[in-house]
C-alpha cells in the first residue's frame, strides 16, 4: 500500500524543459509519475532516468494539436490510474521564431490557443473524475505575458502575431483555473496557475530567439510549490509569479468573459453537457497588475 506522502502525478509536456525537471525531482522524491510527451525515445528516456533514480513512472504519448489524441490520451490514464493526486498542466508552445506565420491545429484551431489552452482544457475536464478527491491539486502553468480575449477574432485570423496568440491563451488557461477552482472548491480540490519563471533555458524560449533570464531549476521550484508544498495546501483560486501570489491581468477576474470563454469551449472541445457541468465563477476582481508583456 502506498504511504499517505505517496502521490501519482501527471505532468503534460515532461520531456523537455521545466516539466521534465518537475518530473525527475518528483520521481526522486518516490512519488509516481506519469510522464507525457509527443516523443517516444524522449518519453522513454526521461522515464527510464526517474526509475534509475528509484522512482517509479509511467509513459504516455499524445500530440496536443489533435483533440482526438488528447481524448485518448485521458481515456489511457483514467483506465490505469483511477486516482491522480496532481495535474500539472505544463505542456505548451511559444509564440514561435520571429516572422514566424499563423498555424493550425489539425482540428483547424489557432495553434497556440489549441495546444496551450484547448487541449489541457478538455484533459482537465476528461480527468476530473480521477481528480475530484478532497486534497487533489491541479497546477496550469500560464505566463505573465497575458493578452486580453478579442471574442471577436478569439482565432486571430485578421490580426495574428505569435506574442499575441501565445498571451491569449495562457490568459485563457488563467481565467479557466479560477473557474474551476470555484467549481471543486466544496469538494477540497485545489486549482492554481503561476508563471514559473521569465525567459527560461528552455527550447520554447531559444526557438523565440531570446536570451534566457531565468534557470530552469528556478521554474521547477516554483511549480513544486502549488503542486505539493504543504504551506499550500487547502489553498485555491490562487495565480503566482514564480512563489508569490500575484494579479493576472484583469480580464482574468471578469465573469461574464469568464462564462463566455466556457461556452465556446465547452462547444470547440465537443464535450457533452455532462462533461462540461462549470458553474459562472463567483470571484470577485480585486485591483490588477498594470499591463504585462514578459512571458515565461
Amino acid at each position: 500500500m502506498n504511504s499517505p506522502d505517496h502521490k501519482t502525478v501527471l505532468i503534460t509536456g515532461s520531456t523537455d524543459g521545466v516539466g521534465r525537471r518537475v518530473a525527475q525531482i518528483l520521481g526522486r522524491a518516490g512519488h509516481t509519475v506519469l510522464v507525457h510527451g509527443r516523443d517516444a525515445q524522449r518519453a522513454e528516456t526521461t522515464a527510464k532516468e526517474i526509475v534509475a533514480a528509484g522512482g517509479t513512472a509511467h509513459v504516455y504519448l499524445a500530440d496536443f494539436s489533435s483533440l482526438a489524441e488528447v481524448r485518448s490520451f485521458a481515456d489511457a490514464v483514467s483506465r490505469d490510474h483511477p486516482r491522480i493526486d496532481v495535474l500539472i498542466n505544463n505542456a505548451g508552445i511559444g509564440f514561435g521564431r520571429p516572422g514566424g506565420q499563423r498555424e493550425v491545429s489539425r482540428d483547424g484551431h489557432e495553434l497556440r490557443f489549441a495546444v496551450n489552452y484547448l487541449a489541457p482544457f478538455l484533459l482537465t475536464r476528461l480527468l476530473l473524475p480521477t481528480l475530484a478527491r478532497r486534497g487533489s491539486r491541479i497546477v496550469n502553468v500560464a505566463s505573465i505575458g497575458q493578452q486580453p480575449i478579442d471574442f471577436a477574432d478569439i482565432m486571430l485570423t485578421r490580426r495574428w502575431d505569435g506574442q499575441r496568440a501565445y498571451r491569449q491563451s495562457k490568459l485563457a488557461l488563467i481565467m479557466f483555473s479560477f473557474d474551476l477552482a470555484d467549481e471543486l472548491r466544496t469538494a477540497g480540490v485545489t486549482v492554481n496557475a503561476l508563471h514559473p519563471a521569465t525567459f527560461m533555458a528552455t527550447t520554447m524560449v531559444e526557438e523565440s530567439g531570446i536570451a534566457p533570464w531565468s534557470t530552469i531549476d528556478e521554474g521547477a521550484e516554483a511549480i513544486l510549490q502549488p503542486a505539493v508544498s504543504a504551506e499550500l495546501e487547502g489553498r485555491t483560486d490562487l495565480y503566482f509569479e514564480g512563489k508569490r501570489p500575484a494579479k493576472a491581468n484583469a480580464q482574468a477576474y471578469d465573469v461574464e468573459a469568464r462564462s463566455r470563454l466556457h461556452a465556446l469551449s465547452v462547444e470547440l472541445a465537443g464535450l457533452a453537457p455532462a462533461d462540461a457541468q462549470s458553474k459562472s465563477a463567483s470571484h470577485q476582481p480585486s485591483t490588477p497588475n498594470g499591463d504585462i508583456s514578459a512571458q515565461r
